[in-house]
């Protein structure tokens, strides 16, 4: 799966692992941030954490269109220093005053600029490396790698947030309001970083800044598309844009619904070997659960690589790795204390998903890798349709685990009253790895079929396009939260089972029209 590919999607992957790491440390903390240093209340918090990230999901659009006319290259470079200022601008202890918020407004401003001019752009880059017929079969691979990267950089982020912020309130003296600014200061950090990558590896992508991409001995010529061309492309990304919308309103429960039933229905300790992976502990020195699943990650590597290495040497190093890996986490299981019950909180539950991102994508990659050596590998809408599907699965686990548990209301009065039927984490961290799975079937590829069907002169306008449903899809991510409170818990699964299930079947129902956009 990793090899084959452009010199240049490594330093465009890095560049934005870098920045992603960033704007996912500022985002751990937020919210707590608007609470604890403006005295704001949860509503109005989370009112304008909403508004900011539907925000910075629907600039790329206007940044795509930027690009189109003044070139994706320009557009990055803007992007990352503009993004610069914002994360500069939260980073200074300015008190809770009208200054003070006047400067955080800005810094917003700033970032969602910055986020929409660079993006979208940097994806449309690591799309136009695989217009040359050298890298073309290799697309979809480019991009799940690519999205691998964005995972990495938010595996990280909030534990190192909160571990910054514990320093300088231990070490230094700070004020929990004032510690704040120094997990932003991280992010500044982070985008320095991202910036010398990007610079430091610029000829290795500068050519996919131009509309010809070239290969050694021979130039490909830009596609020509006729009017009605253009039209039926753009027609069919839009029907791709329509199934986003739900997939990211089902997706983005993980911080409503999902995260309320692991608060009001999950139980609150776990014993055996799975409370390894649960931890109440937040602190980036001492969240063991981090650590063992990404100990667990580094033994699904080096398992893989035992067979995809073509030499000796290297499969003996990664059957050493492996066998390490597993027998530090049983060594912790049996002899630190990891058979002892943990505390468990709502939150950890989150770090699941891009630590499965991780693991599963180079997993699947060798699924798809052996299907397209056969001759039977899926198109990439119908590998969209098959992630709607499976997203529908994961909320019918959910449903399983639901179906005798009492409705939002009646759980609250028995948690309250100490008499609450809990259910086992296990259930949450089943959904949360069946809906990974869909999510790599879905995002990376349909980012991919974006990048590989838009029009020549519309792709950053289309790459932003993607993002803006990805906006609406988390704006409608409430619809289900209105729900909670109004009808049965299973109900609620039923839904999302429905709009899921919906979704992929409109999806096979255009297959055949989206497919020909890509001939």
């Amino acid at each position: 799966m990793f090899e084959g590919h452009p010199k240049g999607l490594w330093a465009l992957a890095l560049a934005n692992t870098g920045e992603r790491f960033g704007y996912y440390t500022m985002l751990a903390v937020f919210l707590f941030f608007l609470q604890d240093n403006f005295g704001f209340s949860m509503g109005t918090s989370s009112s304008i954490q909403a508004a900011f990230l539907g925000i910075v999901y629907f600039v790329p659009l206007f940044g795509g269109m930027l690009a189109d006319k003044f070139g994706f290259g320009k557009m990055v470079t803007s992007g990352i220093v503009i993004m610069f200022l914002g994360y500069l601008l939260l980073s200074l202890p300015l008190g809770a005053g009208a200054v003070a918020l006047g400067v955080m407004a800005l810094a917003l401003l700033f970032i969602c600029i910055g986020t929409g001019l660079f993006k979208g752009n940097l994806q449309v880059l690591v799309g136009n490396l695989y217009d040359d017929p050298k890298y073309s079969a290799k697309r979809d691979e480019g991009f799940s790698i690519f999205y691998m990267a964005i995972n990495i950089g938010s595996m990280f982020a909030a534990a190192v947030a909160l571990s910054i912020m514990a320093w300088a309130q231990d070490s230094l003296g700070i004020s929990k309001g004032d510690s704040y600014h120094y997990a932003f200061a991280v992010a500044c950090v982070s985008l320095i970083l991202s910036i010398v990558i990007y610079y430091a590896f610029r000829k290795t992508f500068a050519h996919a800044d131009r509309a010809k991409i070239a290969t050694p001995g021979a130039e490909v010529v830009e596609e020509e598309l006729t009017p009605a061309q253009t039209k039926e492309r753009i027609i069919c990304l839009c029907l791709v844009f329509a199934v986003v919308i739900f997939f990211w309103m089902a997706f983005h429960q993980n911080g409503i619904t999902m995260n309320q039933f692991a608060r009001e229905y999950t139980a609150t300790s776990e014993t055996g070997f799975m409370s390894l992976f649960l931890s109440k502990s937040l602190s980036f020195t001492e969240i063991r659960s981090f650590w063992n699943l990404l100990l667990c990650v580094i033994t699904v590597y080096g398992v893989l690589n035992i067979f995809q290495s073509k030499t000796a040497k290297g499969k003996a190093i990664a059957s050493l790795v492996a066998v390490a890996s597993v027998g530090v986490l049983v060594y912790k299981s049996m002899n630190v204390g990891g058979l002892e019950p943990v505390a468990v909180e709502a939150p950890i539950f989150q770090q699941f998903n891009p630590c499965f991102v991780v693991a599963l994508t180079p997993i699947i990659g060798i699924i798809f890798g052996a299907l397209a050596k056969k001759g039977k590998e899926p198109s990439s809408p119908m590998k969209i349709g098959l992630g709607m599907l499976v997203a529908a699965m994961a909320f019918v686990v959910l449903l399983v685990a639901s179906w005798s548990l009492p409705a939002a209301e009646e759980q609250a009065a028995a948690v309250a009253a100490g008499t609450a039927t809990l259910v086992s984490p296990n259930w949450l961290i089943s959904t949360y790895f069946v809906l990974t799975i869909a999510e790599l079937l879905l995002s990376p590829i349909g980012i991919s079929f974006v990048s590989k069907v838009a029009p020549p002169k519309y792709k950053g306008m289309m790459m932003g396009g993607w993002f803006a449903a990805t906006a609406i899809g988390n704006y409608l991510v409430s619809v289900p939260g209105l729900l909670w409170m109004r009808m049965p818990l299973w109900g609620i699964w039923v839904v999302l089972i429905a709009i899921c299930a919906i979704a992929g079947i409109f999806m096979f129902a255009n297959m055949k029209r989206i497919e020909s956009a890509t001939k």
